[in-house]
């Protein structure tokens, strides 16, 4: 492991290339993750027929890490998907009973880390943690698989099982029991995490990174400090 090194030599970052408002800032660096722009694409699309080729799996451009604390001080972290960025923050959908979702019910804070080697960058967010509205966990089920529907009814997350082939058998009582329209399960929906602290890291040679971030000050607005690598 102490043999793995690579550089880092893709890009820059300098403050006059940063939005004054992280959000436009992140939605700006997703979209490029996402292959944003006719020549990205192209370059995206090629690196992406190159690992085919090699049998690589392409990433999730919105796999981000999820942080919690339990009540007992204890750090935990875990992959989710990112399904959202607005005014708010952002969102994410899981089980409320999971084993994620009862450390956020008892510590709310949160952090999320984001990481495209494609383009050598990362995105780390603190904030605190909020359920958003049934409604709005609704329109967002309904866009769900009825496979992926019937898994959030079947599924106690982070419960104990003794087999594979108890979960089976539960999905299959839940497609018996709802053969048409999937409703929402009552544990089940999304948050959204509203930043207090975003920082935008770019690599670079001799592992002279350019690193920014974004502070929320009292008055809402942000705050942006470089920062040593």
């Amino acid at each position: 492991m102490a043999d793995i090194r690579r550089e880092y030599s893709l890009g820059s970052l300098r403050r006059a290339d940063l939005n004054a408002n992280p959000i436009p800032q992140f939605n700006q660096w997703f979209a490029q993750a996402s292959g944003g722009g006719r020549w990205r694409k192209i370059g995206i699309a090629l690196f992406k027929l190159w690992h085919a080729i090699l049998g690589h799996t392409p990433t999730d451009v919105n796999a981000v890490i999820l942080a919690t604390v339990g009540k007992d001080g204890q750090p935990s972290a875990r992959m989710v998907l990112l399904k959202g960025v607005d005014e708010r923050g952002f969102i994410f959908f899981t089980n409320h009973d999971s084993h994620k979702g009862r450390e956020l019910s008892g510590n709310p804070n949160a952090a999320l880390t984001f990481y495209w080697p494609d383009l050598e960058r990362q995105v780390c967010v603190n904030g605190s943690v909020q359920k958003i509205s049934r409604e709005e966990s609704e329109a967002y089920h309904k866009t769900r698989s009825r496979g992926s529907r019937l898994a959030a009814w079947a599924s106690n997350q982070h419960d104990v099982v003794a087999n594979r082939a108890v979960l089976e058998k539960k999905w299959n009582e839940m497609a018996a029991r709802f053969p048409g329209d999937v409703p929402l399960p009552p544990n089940w929906g999304g948050y959204v995490l509203k930043p207090e602290r975003i920082e935008f890291w770019q690599g670079r040679l001799n592992r002279l990174h350019d690193r920014f971030c974004y502070t929320r000050q009292p008055d809402g607005s942000w705050k942006l400090d470089r920062l040593a690598p």
